[in-house]
């Protein structure tokens, strides 16, 4: 909760800049009348539409968990990635069609040298912004916040570009360059908005995040207690800041209901300890069986049955299988 609360007054604060970066562009491209300022202003239009957007989300992501939501509301978080993606996908193809307009069709440019360093004082903001931004969003674990930074890396790399081809403009004095960095820039934005809206289309439909699950995997097998025989079954679900782990932990069959609880504790809070306090589980607990001796590195346990023979190391091909791990 603490951390829903400081990623919505982080996304309060982006949605002012947004509006302050649009103002610089207006003034941009009134100095210069420029297709491809023109262009990268368009794009900006979008940003505040999609942080005004992402701060909703994220109002609503920070709310608890009640009777109709039991896993909270962090998928809103998703579905306002989705909404910014699907605009930028919009406005760059808007852009290419502007600019090929304007390649047969060139305008009248004006004071292009004061333009240009006008923008690279908007792509120092943006590339500012969007660092602190994306850190934070990955420090706290929301996809809204990361694709808010993301839009503003978008920004940076979008009038960066059109500042480069201002001064290029200014140097050889061909106009068409103007259109062509702009359709290049529209190209670039379709495709980043294509990889934010696929991201968040991934998290609403529960995909598997391979990376996330592989990381999860490393840090249990390289910390295991050998009183945790085998686990298998593990799924990895984000609902925006919080992570639902659920799985089965097969533990000796003779603890006590208070012994296999401690021996959870542990489990659950070798994971905090390396993803944070957002993680819930979901952990059913299996005995062990008579084949699971040969794993079982227990050198004290009085009810072995069958000698050890190896440790069998948990990936992610043997630990997402629904069945316990034999030799």
């Amino acid at each position: 909760m603490r951390n829903s609360k400081q990623n919505l007054k982080v996304q309060y604060y982006l949605t002012a800049l947004t509006v302050i970066v649009f103002a610089l562009k207006v003034v941009a491209f009134l100095m210069t009348h420029a297709l491809s300022v023109l262009s990268d202003t368009l794009e900006s239009v979008v940003n505040i539409v999609a942080t005004i957007v992402g701060s909703y989300s994220m109002y609503i992501a920070a709310k608890p968990k009640d009777k109709d939501h039991p896993y909270g509301h962090g998928k809103a978080e998703f579905v306002s990635s989705a909404f910014q993606g699907s605009l930028i996908i919009g406005v760059g193809c808007l852009i290419i069609y502007e600019s090929i307009q304007s390649y047969f069709e060139p305008g009248t440019l004006h004071n292009l040298g004061k333009g240009f360093w006008l923008l690279v004082v908007i792509a120092i903001i943006n590339i500012s912004t969007a660092l602190f931004v994306m850190q934070m969003g990955k420090k706290n674990n929301s996809s809204s916040l990361v694709t808010s930074g993301k839009l503003f890396l978008i920004d940076f790399f979008t009038t960066f570009s059109v500042a480069i081809g201002i001064l290029i403009l200014i140097f050889t004095g061909i106009q068409k360059v103007d259109s062509i960095i702009a359709i290049l820039l529209g190209a670039w934005v379709v495709y980043d908005g294509y990889k934010i809206l696929r991201t968040s289309l991934a998290g609403i439909m529960d995909e598997a995040d391979m990376a996330l699950l592989e990381n999860v995997i490393k840090e249990i097998d390289a910390n295991r207690n050998e009183k945790w025989i085998d686990l298998h079954n593990l799924r990895v679900i984000k609902y925006g800041p919080l992570l639902h782990i659920d799985c089965h932990l097969t533990t000796p069959w003779y603890l006590n209901v208070n012994e296999a609880h401690k021996i959870m504790d542990q489990f659950t809070d070798l994971i905090k300890s390396k993803f944070g306090d957002s993680v819930e589980f979901f952990i059913h607990i299996d005995g062990c069986m008579p084949f699971s001796c040969a794993i079982c590195s227990i050198q004290t346990c009085e009810k072995r049955q069958n000698s050890f023979q190896k440790k069998l190391n948990w990936t992610m091909e043997n630990v997402l299988a629904n069945t316990k791990h034999q030799l």
